[in-house]
């Protein structure tokens, strides 16, 4: 799997989004140098997790969706002798 990589638009909206946790949660100023390097980080190494996890419900919904459709047809069946 290829690492996780985001647009410089969206990676700016993630680093305001810690350095906005950090100052409110923990009264912490995180600076722009920090929180590159978090997220960084956490794309590296909890990235992928995530992002499995994120698979997996998919693959979950699409299967129950599947299973729906495949009823239908059942229902659409003609009485056979």
């Amino acid at each position: 799997m290829s690492s996780i990589k985001f647009d410089t638009q969206k990676k700016t909206l993630l680093i305001q989004k810690l350095q906005a946790y950090f100052m409110k949660e923990l009264d912490f100023e995180l600076g722009q140098f920090d929180s590159e390097f978090l997220l960084d980080f956490i794309s590296e190494e909890l990235g992928a997790y995530y992002y499995n996890q994120g698979l997996s419900d998919a693959q979950n919904l699409l299967q129950q969706k599947i299973e729906i459709i495949t009823e239908g047809f059942y229902e659409l069946e003609k009485v056979t002798i």
